[in-house]
């Protein structure tokens, strides 16, 4: 398929990986070598530079849906016990205030509550993975918020409202992880991760586009699926994703099995790509 500029971009869901990774190769070695490869990958499977990215990340939750309004958005570092320097990194992507306004209008025009937040800066949610994206920061972004509550529902109709911004160049991507349980991390969690993990990409890519919102919806009675989010902030951005792209074909665009020792994650493609 020959990627045009008015052809719809795709929305991702992507698996963000721990704190500044990006920023800690000499004390990680290549733990997150095939995460990073899969995050480089995108610009070539989307083709084209998108004039900007909104980035919908688990670690930043509000009343109403949030959108970010500054044109020089600063860091947020929500991370602790990492080493001194990984305070003082930066990712310096310009904002887009315009863009946010188009966003919250069209938030509302769904009847779902929006704000603007014209202080809020980047989480780490969105600039590590956007470090191995795009290395350079030359592409705007804006950051929503979730809201609280995390109504898997609520969230897949933020999708669909927000769909319009695939056909105005804007990548949507939601940022999290396929699997957040903090306390079962590593070897352990192996066999749970993956029980969890098989029935999201069989509801997300194996399973009929027409029928993912309704298994979404549900995900709480999936396999194993409260050991993988006690909490569920780092799933609820794939209803976002899911939801723009709702008649669309699913990929799985990052997988592996032995994450951090053992870990099953994923991250996920809905749309076709430009290239492969």
């Amino acid at each position: 398929m020959t990627s045009t500029t008015n052809s719809r971009l795709p929305t991702y869901f992507i698996s963000h990986g721990g704190g500044p990774w990006p920023w800690m190769k000499k004390e990680m070695g290549n733990a997150y070598a095939r995460l990073e490869a899969a995050l480089a990958d995108m610009p070539r499977q989307i083709g084209r530079k998108p004039r900007a990215i909104l980035m919908v990340s688990a670690h930043w939750e509000e009343p109403a849906f949030t959108v970010q309004a500054s044109p020089k958005p600063p860091m947020i570092y929500d991370y602790g016990g990492f080493p001194a320097h990984t305070y003082q990194v930066h990712y310096d992507a310009p904002g887009a205030p315009e863009l946010a306004l188009r966003i919250k209008a069209l938030i509302e025009g769904a009847g779902l509550p929006a704000s603007i937040d014209a202080q809020r800066g980047y989480d780490h949610g969105a600039f590590s993975p956007m470090a191995a994206i795009y290395p350079d920061a030359e592409v705007p972004m804006v950051q929503l918020s979730l809201r609280r509550g995390l109504d898997p529902k609520e969230h897949l109709a933020l999708g669909r409202a927000l769909a319009p911004l695939r056909d105005e160049d804007v990548l949507i991507i939601g940022s999290g992880l396929s699997y957040h349980n903090l306390r079962n991390f590593g070897p352990q969690a192996h066999d749970v991760s993956k029980a969890f993990d098989d029935w999201l990409d069989e509801a997300v890519v194996q399973g009929a586009p027409g029928s993912r919102a309704q298994e979404l919806a549900n995900w709480a009675a999936a396999p194993a699926a409260r050991v993988a989010h006690p909490r569920e902030e780092h799933l609820i951005p794939l209803m976002v994703a899911v939801g723009a792209a709702e008649s669309e074909e699913g990929t799985r665009v990052y997988h592996e099995d032995a994450f951090m020792g053992g870990l099953v994650v994923s991250s996920f493609r809905f749309g076709a790509a430009a290239n492969g």
